[in-house]
């Protein structure tokens, strides 16, 4: 995966929130304006846009695309603009409350594939490195890998919440008929509401 540089992380932060900005006060609302800022951000890659309350760090709003299926200049802008708006666990964020918001921009490297026995599975999967994505039918979840540093999940409390993300019984990882896969981020996101952004490294998080 493309490393990005804190310079670049920081233009992807400022432009999810110039993004959202957008949306919110325009009637008519173009990404493309955003869009034309990260001209050169042509990789593919997953990419999914945070919004926390500040100082809280209350989750309010995490909308994105697990894989690239678009160039990372037109991903961060629709992923901002649905974390803000469409995520269906919350009201659409007003323009007063998001002046009391922080953006992170995380930026996923490809999935890959976890295999064998619930013991061989437990072995594949480091907390502060990892998220995880199940798949079972027409259930998928998604969880990144800063929740579990944050919640202070063990590896197989891990495995468990990404069934129940997917809506699936707890502990689905294990029957061996589930699709299970790990991936990394590199994550960039705002101190303070327009402040200062810093790459975030999970393991010290």
């Amino acid at each position: 995966m493309h490393a990005y540089s804190l310079e670049e992380g920081t233009r992807l932060v400022k432009a999810a929130r110039h993004a959202i900005e957008l949306y919110i006060t325009s009637r008519e609302f173009r990404g493309d304006a955003v869009e034309r800022t990260l001209s050169d951000f042509n990789q593919k890659h997953g990419v999914f846009v945070t919004i926390y309350h500040y100082p809280t760090r209350t989750l309010r709003g995490c909308i994105g695309f697990p894989e690239g299926v678009g160039e990372m200049k037109k991903l961060v802008v629709e992923a901002a603009v649905a974390a803000a708006a469409e995520d269906p666990r919350f009201v659409p964020v007003s323009h007063l409350e998001f002046e009391h918001a922080t953006i992170e921009v995380s930026v996923l490297s490809p999935m890959e594939r976890i295999q064998g026995s619930a013991e061989q599975i437990k072995k594949q999967v480091k907390i502060g490195r990892d998220g995880l994505v199940i798949e079972y039918g027409y259930h998928k979840g998604l969880l990144l890998p800063i929740v579990p540093v944050e919640e202070h999940w063990s590896v197989p409390r891990f495995l468990d919440e990404v069934c129940v993300k997917a809506g699936l019984p707890e502990h689905t990882w294990t029957h061996g008929t589930a699709s299970l896969y790990r991936f990394s981020s590199q994550v960039f996101g705002e101190k303070e509401p327009r402040g200062k952004i810093e790459e975030i490294r999970l393991e010290e998080a």
